[in-house]
């Protein structure tokens, strides 16, 4: 696939931020924002007339400190938290997450590999370092999202995340089409991970297109093969399209 034929000034363009626009990391602190993919972002903000957010699991306060100064407009913790193009945040009601918390640092304190990550609104277990503790950290967390109402287990790469039951990409990406300057245009939304799923099939539903980074079974019509190919899609329609602003 050619981003340079995609992207015009009337697409709206959704990115994942972790496996997609970066290389994924041992741990999420850990990811390296490459030389260059700010500006990139940039100009195409530029390009687009604004029409561009970050959609991740990510808190949106990580996604700004790691593409500091830029901050553009973003859904974290996979939309249960989102900030529009003219900085107005919604929040999604949040649920008691202290059974799952228990649970996951349970587990972690057995079992030290393991990582438990607690954001606003979510908590999530990281097991990238010890992938043979999967099936025991997903059950663990699906019986503690059990007993906790108005959570759902989300499963990604390497890692069982308890969430609100309403929170989507999907959802956010719905919500940021209602608003200017992405109403009226037609959504690109570019994932890796199975939680990326649910905003291929949004996109595509309206008409749009997803575009999977890596391998894997997918509902995304297209696909491109690294986090690496895609900054360099993205930098190819930067080049093609310099100096050509949305109208």
């Amino acid at each position: 696939m050619n981003f340079v034929d995609i992207l015009h000034p009337s697409c709206a363009l959704f990115l994942d931020f972790d496996g997609s626009l970066v290389d994924l990391a041992p741990q999420p602190e850990a990811v390296v924002v490459p030389s260059g993919l700010v500006a990139t972002l940039e100009s195409l903000k530029n390009y687009l007339g604004g029409a561009i957010a970050l959609i991740s699991g990510r808190p949106i306060e990580q996604i700004d400190a790691f593409l500091r100064p830029l901050q553009l407009p973003a859904a974290g913790v996979h939309g249960a938290e989102r900030r529009s193009a003219d900085g107005g945040v919604t929040l999604m009601s949040t649920h008691p997450l202290e059974e799952v918390e228990a649970a996951a640092l349970g587990l972690a304190a057995i079992h030290p590999q393991l990582r438990v990550e607690n954001k606003r609104g979510s908590v999530a277990l990281h097991y990238r370092q010890a992938p043979e503790l999967e099936r025991l950290c997903l059950e663990t967390m699906q019986a503690a999202v059990e007993r906790s109402p108005g959570l759902t287990l989300l499963r990604g790469k390497m890692v069982a995340e308890a969430k609100p039951g309403g929170a989507s990409k999907g959802h956010a990406i719905e919500a940021f089409l209602q608003e200017a300057p992405f109403a009226g245009r037609t959504p690109v939304f570019v994932g890796d991970d199975f939680t990326d799923e649910v905003g291929f099939s949004t996109v595509q539903r309206l008409r749009g297109l997803g575009v999977k980074v890596g391998e894997g079974a997918t509902v995304a019509w297209q696909r491109l093969a690294s986090p690496a190919a895609l900054r360099y899609q993205l930098q190819a329609a930067v080049a093609a399209k310099a100096g050509k602003v949305s109208a």
